[in-house]
Order: C-alpha cells, then sequence, then structure tokens
C-alpha cells in the first residue's frame, strides 16, 4: 500500500455533467469507472477505514436468488437488510474516494443469473482472489431455434425498479447520482445465443436473430424508461463489448441493423429525461464510431485498450465530439512498477485534461489489478496540475 489520503468527500454531479457535456472546462480531474469489483472494494474500505464489508455470496443467497428465479419475477431485491447493507457500503466506497458518480451493476448482474447457460470455472488466481472465475461458453446460448424463443422466459425479465429505485433515492449522498447500466449486444451474444449460435444464425436464420434482438431491446428499452424516472439516476451508462482487438464482433452493417437503432433509442430516452448517455464498450469499435456520436448521439465513451487506441489518440480525434472516460489501460495497471504507473497517468491526464474526460482504468478496478496501482492512479489524479 501507498500512504494515500483520500479527498474530503465533495460530490458534484452537476458540475461533472457540464465537464464531459463540454459546457464547462474542468477545475479538477474528475474521475469515473464503469464498475470495481467487489474484492477490491471490500479489502480498500477495510485497509483505510477499517470497515468490514461482507461478501456479494452473503448479501444474495444462492436460495434466495434460486426462490425468485422459481417464481419468475423480475423485481430487483433490494428489501432485505444484507442486500441493503451491501450496497450502502458499496456506494459509500465511491463517495469515499471521490466520485461524482457510482455505477450500480446490480440489476444486469440479476439478469446475468436468469439467462447464463452453461459456464467455464477456473480458480481465480488474483491477490484478491473470489476462489473461482467464471466466463461464458462460446458455443450456443439458451436460444439455438424459433422452438426455444417461444419457450423463453421473456416476462420475468422486465424488471420492476420501484424497490431499486426507492433504495438509491434514499441512500445515494447529496451531490453524487448513480448511473443505470444495462446491456443489449453482449447478453444475446454471450447468454442468449451463444458466440456460435449468433454467428451462424445470422446467416441461415436472421429472421430469429432480429427477433431475439428486439425481444431483449424491448427489455432494455423498459428497464431504462423506468430507471430515468428516478431522481438518483443522473446517466444511462449502456455496456455492451461488441469488438475485439481489430474490428467489430459482427460486420458495422450488422450492428447498424441490429444494434444500433435500438442504442438511439436509449439515449433519447436518457436524453428527453435531461440525463447523460455513456456507452462502454470493450475492442475496436472505430468502425462505428461516427455513428455512435452522429447517429446515436452518446455522451461519452468508455474503455480504451492501448494496443487499439490511447485514450490521448482518442481525445485528439474525436474529444471535439464527445467526451473520454477512463483510459488507463489495464494491462498497464497490472504490470507496471510505481514510478512507470505514475509516469502513464501523467502522460494522460497532461494531454487529455482540460477537456471533456473523466480519468480512470480503462476498463474497471478489477480484483486482479493491485490495489497499490489503484491507488496510484487517484492519488496522480488528486494531484495532477498543468
Amino acid at each position: 500500500m501507498i500512504d494515500f489520503k483520500p479527498p474530503e468527500p465533495r460530490p458534484d454531479f452537476e458540475t461533472f455533467a457540464s465537464v464531459i457535456k463540454g459546457e464547462k472546462t474542468p477545475e479538477k480531474v474528475h474521475l469515473a469507472e464503469l464498475v470495481a469489483d467487489f474484492e477490491i472494494v471490500a479489502y480498500l474500505l477495510e485497509k483505510l477505514w477499517g470497515e468490514k464489508m461482507m461478501t456479494l455470496a452473503e448479501a444474495y443467497s444462492p436460495d434466495q436468488v434460486g426462490e425468485m428465479l422459481a417464481k419468475g419475477k423480475g423485481v430487483m431485491p433490494l428489501a432485505g437488510k444484507k442486500e441493503r447493507a451491501f450496497w450502502k457500503q458499496y456506494i459509500s466506497f465511491f463517495h469515499r474516494m471521490g466520485y461524482d458518480m457510482v455505477t450500480d451493476m446490480a440489476p444486469i448482474g440479476f439478469v446475468m443469473f436468469l439467462t447464463m447457460p452453461s459456464l467455464r470455472v477456473t480458480a481465480d488466481t488474483a491477490e484478491l482472489s473470489r476462489g473461482q472465475r467464471m466466463w461464458a461458453e462460446e458455443g450456443r446460448g439458451k436460444i439455438s431455434s424459433w422452438e426455444d424463443f417461444e419457450a423463453f422466459s421473456w416476462d420475468g425479465l422486465n424488471l420492476d425498479l420501484e424497490e431499486w429505485c426507492d433504495f438509491f433515492e434514499k441512500n445515494t449522498p447529496e451531490g453524487m447520482k448513480i448511473a443505470a447500466n444495462f446491456s443489449l449486444f453482449e447478453q444475446v451474444l454471450e447468454r442468449l445465443m451463444g458466440y456460435e449460435g449468433l454467428f451462424y444464425s445470422l446467416v441461415d436464420q436472421p429472421d430469429l436473430v432480429k427477433a431475439v434482438f428486439d425481444k431483449w431491446g424491448e427489455i432494455t428499452e423498459h428497464f431504462y424508461r423506468q430507471a430515468v424516472q428516478c431522481d438518483a439516476v443522473g446517466m444511462v451508462f449502456h455496456s455492451d463489448d461488441m469488438g475485439y482487438k481489430t474490428a467489430t464482433m459482427v460486420s458495422p452493417s450488422k450492428l447498424r441493423e441490429l444494434v444500433l437503432p435500438w442504442f438511439k433509442r436509449y439515449a433519447k430516452i436518457a436524453h428527453d429525461a435531461g440525463k447523460m448517455f455513456w456507452l462502454h464498450s470493450c475492442g475496436n469499435v472505430y468502425g462505428i464510431m461516427d455513428d455512435l456520436i452522429d447517429d446515436v448521439k452518446i455522451d461519452a465513451f468508455h474503455s480504451f485498450q492501448d494496443e487499439i487506441m490511447p485514450v490521448e489518440d482518442f481525445m485528439e480525434t474525436y474529444g471535439g465530439r464527445v467526451a473520454g472516460v477512463g483510459g488507463l489501460d489495464v494491462d498497464a495497471m497490472v504490470r507496471m512498477d510505481e514510478e512507470a504507473l505514475r509516469k502513464r497517468c501523467r502522460q494522460i491526464l497532461s494531454r487529455c485534461w482540460p477537456g471533456r474526460f473523466a480519468f480512470g482504468t480503462g476498463n474497471s478496478v478489477t480484483n486482479y489489478i493491485p490495489a497499490k496501482n489503484y491507488l496510484v492512479m487517484l492519488d496522480e489524479a488528486i494531484k495532477f496540475r498543468i
């Protein structure tokens, strides 16, 4: 651990939003993340403040989740004391660390329980291990035919957010907002149809593919229409990994046909409610970046890998049209020593700030990033001055 002293919390989401939208020049480096793994949150709460955090498994027992799945009810479970205590600590972490916002991953995480096909499982070798790591199979998902489509329990996935909204309105600190997060392409790719299932079906069953995207698109729209009515929500932070190292996973033309019209609807929902629309997408999606900025009208783009396009180059190319969020490659955060990492942070900040920019990891605060290196990033952001 480094000698790190968190700043006095002074969240100001309205000023932060003005910076992201290009309406105001920032007076400090604002921070933003898609998510922080619960293991690193728990570790730092204990190390910095001596506060013990329960695990996700303790907050949401397998029996509780199984009971809800059996009932087929798409209700976010936030009624119990354990769940509420867990999310209060998660919010508190971002508040204490100097953020203006906190991304809430609860709804999309819960939906994954409902839609996940078989999983690959291996040991988690991270320093802050969760025991096992899981990822989606690359073959077929839950829907391979029209029979599967008709038999799928779609109705149980239309989440009721009344309880969710009430909780965050009562427990989000003054000056902060949360980000409503959901996904479309990634759900269809990894869970509903699977990689092979989607790629083959784009040729063999294009009508089925469109039906799956449209059905999930409606579910996602239902979520966002509710979420933006919540006073605690300041933005939609849509999360969809659509690329790999050199290109999008399916052709830009297919994304324009099946996915981007839904993104445009989600952005309009957010904007009509006076909220921002951010997009997270891993991989090389620059084949559709102009579409995302000019047609979808995203306010900010998140997820950067240096070998695809360093955030500095993104800001030089697109920064006059859209905000960049994050930027510090997770690979660098894992591998670099303290001196090299501090230098990399200063390189990014000196070229991206001030501007439509918020600093953070290129992807998320994973449990395999050394906690020390995460604190180095925050320390450089707090100290940075041109």
